[in-house]
């Protein structure tokens, strides 16, 4: 296994629509791990979701999080962000619609992003520290 890659050293695996997995925290300590939609853009991590969503009361709460995207394909590369989260309330729909559309297209991630207007926010993860890792040297060695 390669690691302490950078982010640039994984190609296009961040340009991917892979569901990521982000992690946080529940009152009694426990981890909440939910797949979600993101982006990779400027040097950190947009997840789009509703205000009233678990996931952004935890984050208010307590911004620890980590969110994580791996590949099940060789060369099974991979990136995890641990950070703190911040909470971004305001003119929110352009990311939303970048986000959304990766997954589901213009059509139905415009007709998302309406339809949830005024009542989302982007979860913004930044790297406090960064894990990257793939496999390529095992598979070109078999």
């Amino acid at each position: 296994m390669r690691t302490n890659l950078a982010v640039e050293d994984l190609g296009d695996l961040l340009d991917k629509p892979l569901v990521a997995v982000l992690a946080t925290l529940r009152t009694d300590g426990s981890a909440l791990l939910s797949p979600v939609y993101h982006e990779w853009r400027d040097g950190g991590f947009n997840v789009w979701v509703e205000q009233q969503n678990v996931k952004a009361r935890h984050l208010r709460r307590d911004p620890r999080a980590t969110i994580l995207v791996a590949e099940s394909d060789p060369p099974l590369r991979a990136v995890e962000v641990r950070g703190r989260a911040r909470l971004i309330e305001e003119d929110v729909s352009d990311t939303a619609l970048r986000i959304v559309t990766r997954y589901e297209g213009p059509e139905d991630g415009a007709a998302d992003v309406e339809a949830l207007r005024g009542a989302d926010v982007i979860i913004r993860i930044e790297p406090g520290d960064i894990r990257v890792w793939d496999y390529a040297d095992e598979l070109s060695a078999g």
